[in-house]
């Protein structure tokens, strides 16, 4: 099978079911966005050597695959998978523990630090334009309802990891103090 079929020439993608919508449809967008963060994370883990953090990220990869087949369901009709709430307590549950081996926030802190905590940091701001986009999608159309709490706990999730991913190679947080 070619991975090309010149369907989307048109400008139009299909959703699952096979209805076609334009290739610029907020649904598209929001599970486009959501993609995005998905591969975000994935280059997080090409560069992160911490076997802990590294499983609890392809676990959320397989849970945003489970996001984007929700959001690429019309609205409307019955999705196959759905995000959950066991899907945001499990988020809650990483980020009480790694939130657990840092020192209490005082000052908001500059992104970066380590390669894997300014890649989390990265992958957290996609993360927050996957939130936004869910958002307006959400003010059109059905959407799930743990859908946007799940996006909500993942971005505060990639921010306590990449404070934690600091703490773990001995890196500083840089706080931010306004000018």
């Amino acid at each position: 099978m070619k991975l090309y079929t010149k369907q989307g020439d048109d400008g139009s993608t299909g959703l699952i079911g096979g209805t076609r919508v334009p290739k610029n449809d907020p649904r598209v967008a929001a599970y486009g966005d959501v993609d995005e963060t998905n591969a975000a994370i994935g280059v997080v883990i090409a560069g992160c050597n911490d076997d802990e953090t590294v499983a609890a990220l392809r676990r959320i990869q397989g849970e945003l695959f489970v996001l984007g087949a929700e959001l690429a369901t019309p609205a409307g009709e019955q999705p196959q998978f759905r995000v959950g709430e066991s899907h945001v307590k499990q988020l809650e549950h990483w980020i009480d523990a790694a939130t657990a081996e840092v020192t209490p926030l005082r000052n908001f802190v500059l992104p970066g630090g380590t390669a894997t905590a300014a890649g989390l940091h990265m992958a957290r701001t996609v993360c927050r334009r996957a939130e936004r986009a869910v958002v307006a999608l959400a003010q059109m159309q059905s959407v799930g309802q743990s859908a946007i709490v799940y996006l909500n706990r993942l971005s505060d999730l990639l921010f306590a990891l990449a404070r934690q991913a600091n703490k773990r190679s001995s890196v500083e947080d840089i706080p931010w103090h306004p000018p």
